[in-house]
């Protein structure tokens, strides 16, 4: 049988961890791969999968431009926990973020450190 994928959207590793918990109820045990993810995930993970939708709602609704969604699950994996090491992450994609935008991601960052 070979899986048919169905969509592609970008995933934070709280969300990660949520799939692969649906995953091993469903399936009762993980295979390899899927338990080294999920020790990874485990050890990673540093919210709360309500803090994680509520995180990516905030982000979103700052209405920044050419902000993607694989850039604002970037920002929850890593979680900056400084201004300065925001405009590192970022600065791993060829996106542009003004200094004002970048103290507004912060600043929604900041309340969920």
């Amino acid at each position: 049988m070979k899986p048919e994928i169905i969509e592609k959207r970008p995933m934070n590793v709280v969300q990660v961890k949520d799939a692969l918990k649906k995953i091993k109820k469903r399936d009762e045990e993980l295979n390899f791969r899927s338990n080294r993810t999920e020790e990874y995930v485990n050890a990673v993970a540093k919210l709360k999968s309500k803090e994680a939708k509520e995180l990516v709602k905030k982000l979103e609704d700052l209405g920044i431009p050419r902000l993607k969604p694989e850039y604002i699950h970037k920002i929850i994996d890593t979680m900056p926990t400084s201004e300065k090491h925001l405009k590192v992450v970022l600065q791993g994609y060829t996106l542009s973020v003004s200094g004002e935008n970048q103290k507004k991601i912060f600043a929604v960052v900041k309340g969920y450190l």
